[in-house]
């Protein structure tokens, strides 16, 4: 009789639990169990392992077989416990020593020859074996920069079978040709065997395109502060205006103001990333705040995740510190756009099917874009509008209350000039207003250092009015406007938030009058006094 343990990890969504895969050989009738609540993926692993191990140059074991995953009550899911399960399996014939393999973590599938082949979650995985305490993890060779992120974990990155069970033997290690891989994805097995890679020097250029400039954009003054201000506080955005008028074109320009991504959130982000399968090739960190930009198409479960089984990341959590941008968001479906208020409130989204309840991050800059009227041309000076006014009314209530009242800013796009088109030197580049969003987050993290929130939309209307109050009747015509209904009390402690994020950008110690008028202009698009017009240049 024999038996062996290894590790392996169960992932749901992006958190992972730890599963101690177990390997038990007594005499009887030759056959292959796999017990541990395990998909059909996962139970079709008999067959691959078997293989594998055959024409690795192992004898398969001609015992009776029970491999166990444990514990037994969480489901597990994906062809990545095929490393763990040969590796019990041959340690349990003692083809290999048990000792070898009980404190290692083992990540990979298996082809039939026995190559090991990548899989999905590889970054989350070895976060929640570094959590748990292993410092050894064996994956796939191509994998190896991306599990080598994980904090004090040494990485062995293998190509076969064969290579892992010479080196757990303290055999000679055969070469094998490697896969064609990505350029740049790194990795690979070498003399030493195991070696700790330090993440924690820079990664060097990422070696993606240059975020586009928002000197490019011609005028709308307004829509620019707009991006401004929902850069330094992350206020969501919705812009409304005619075709053409550069919705689009100043969405695709505000990743561009957000500060670097910190170590933490660029491993959060590349985790998620990592779960869907679409990290970059060669890119195994995103430093970069992502941006995510769905058709108008796209259905609920795409948008908040969803899929068989257990969910997968939709574009909400695919954002996770970025910019969601939903373009012709009028035209996208009501049911699946209010799937978006949880998200926006409590920065992660909560999926329950039968199969389980799944939590995964979703921290987003929303920013809308939205024609004013089915044809385009309501209110604009393009042309007559030829939708009657009942069209235009319903087309309009598309983007429920409830959504909009979470949008801190609304702000018309009108078309640009011939003037301001042909204008030289254009506006200010990118560069120079990501300083000022920079400089901006600093004075906000100062305030907020000793508080759970970094950035002002997340802080609670009620601490911005006690804590850090504004000056004495700065919201005075806010409170108007909320008098005459114009403002819901959320929408009050949004404009408040707002506010701040103003004076930040500004230099001033708490909002004044002018930064509330400022806040209610970003929020109405109506212009409240003249000096409002000045601060906004």
């Amino acid at each position: 009789m024999g038996f062996a343990r290894t590790c392996a990890v169960a992932l749901v969504g992006v958190e992972g639990m730890v599963v101690e895969v177990q390997a038990d050989l007594e005499p009887g009738v030759a056959a292959f169990s796999l017990v541990g609540l395990a998909d059909k993926s996962l139970t079709e692993s008999r067959d691959r392992v078997r293989a594998a191990v055959v024409n690795s140059g192992a004898p398969w074991p001609q015992k009776k077989l029970t491999v166990g995953l444990s514990p037994a009550s969480v489901p597990k899911f994906g062809s990545g416990f095929d490393l763990a399960v040969a590796c019990a399996v041959l340690a349990a014939a003692e083809r290999i020593d048990p000792r070898s393999i009980a404190d290692v973590m083992m990540i990979g599938e298996l082809s039939l020859d026995g190559r090991v082949r990548p899989v999905r979650g590889v970054l989350p995985a070895v976060l929640t074996a570094a959590e748990a305490g292993y410092r050894q993890v064996v994956v796939p060779e191509g994998a190896v920069a991306e599990a080598a992120l994980a904090p004090e974990m040494a990485v062995l990155g293998v190509r076969s079978l064969r290579q892992l069970i010479a080196l757990l033997a303290d055999e000679p290690v055969p070469e094998e040709a490697p896969e064609p891989e990505p350029p740049g994805s790194g990795g690979g097995f070498g003399p030493g065997a195991w070696s700790a890679m330090d993440p924690g020097g820079p990664l060097g250029p990422d070696g993606g395109e240059p975020p586009p400039d928002l000197a490019d954009v011609s005028g709308q003054s307004l829509a620019r502060r707009a991006l401004e201000v929902a850069a330094a506080g992350r206020h969501h955005l919705l812009l409304k205006g005619a075709p053409g008028a550069g919705k689009t074109m100043l969405a695709e320009r505000l990743p561009g103001l957000l500060p670097p991504l910190s170590r933490k959130e660029s491993l959060e982000v590349s985790a998620v990333h990592s779960v869907s399968g679409s990290l970059p090739a060669g890119r195994p960190l995103i430093d970069r705040p992502p941006y995510c930009a769905p058709h108008h198409s796209a259905s609920m479960a795409a948008l908040v995740g969803g899929g068989s089984g257990l969910p997968r990341p939709g574009a909400v959590s695919l954002a996770h510190h970025g910019v969601l941008f939903i373009d012709e968001a009028a035209e996208m479906s009501g049911q699946a756009l209010d799937a978006l208020r949880q998200p926006l409130e409590s920065g992660c989204v909560v999926v329950a099917r039968a199969a389980g309840v799944v939590r995964m991050p979703a921290r987003v800059l929303l920013v809308l874009a939205s024609n004013p009227c089915p044809c385009g041309r309501h209110g604009s000076p393009l042309g007559d509008c030829e939708c009657l006014p009942g069209t235009v009314r319903r087309y309009q209530a598309r983007l429920s209350g409830p959504l909009l009242d979470r949008v801190d800013l609304r702000v018309p796009v009108e078309p640009v000039s011939r003037a301001e088109l042909v204008a030289p030197g254009g506006g200010e580049p990118t560069a120079r207003v990501a300083g000022r969003v920079l400089a901006a987050r600093h004075r906000a993290a100062e305030r907020l250092a000793d508080t759970p929130w970094r950035t002002n939309s997340e802080v609670p209307g009620h601490i911005l009015r006690t804590r850090w109050a504004p000056h004495p009747g700065a919201l005075a015509r806010a409170e108007q406007d909320m008098d005459r209904g114009l403002l819901t009390a959320r929408g009050l402690d949004r404009v408040l938030r707002v506010a701040w994020t103003v004076a930040d950008l500004a230099g001033h110690d708490r909002p004044t009058a002018e930064d509330v008028d400022v806040a209610l202009e970003l929020r109405t698009g109506v212009r409240r006094r003249a000096r409002v017009a000045g601060s906004l240049s």
